[in-house]
């Protein structure tokens, strides 16, 4: 039986969708709290993103870890770029600094209000 190669797993994932949330659980089903508020943060904007359910094998969770140097779940990435964990988000997303960031990648874009 051949092993996975997590690592590659995870560059694909990254590098093939725009927004990736590494996390416990689903984005339907969260499987922890600090998932659930990322999703839901996400959800907020109403991005599309892809969400890897880590609780579905135990390497791809230490893989992750090792893979970003970071050693909590969950774990979002944006355009590639590695963004951080629930607080930082939390933290990002209370500052305006999220909003900013998915627009200069394009991935919402600024409602005009015409009243």
């Amino acid at each position: 039986m051949e092993k996975t190669n997590w690592h590659e797993v995870i560059e694909n994932a990254i590098k093939n969708h725009d927004i990736v949330l590494f996390m416990k659980g689903t984005a339907d089903q969260p499987q922890c709290g600090f998932s659930y508020h990322v999703v839901n943060i996400l959800r907020h904007y109403e991005v599309n993103f892809l969400d890897v359910n880590v609780l579905a094998d135990n390497e791809l969770r230490e893989e992750i870890k090792k893979f970003t140097d970071w050693p909590t779940i969950p774990q979002l990435y944006i355009k590639g770029e590695f963004i951080g964990g629930c607080d930082i988000v939390k933290t990002l997303e209370a500052s305006g600094e999220l909003s900013d960031l998915l627009l200069k990648h394009q991935l919402i874009q600024i409602e005009e209000n015409n009243n």
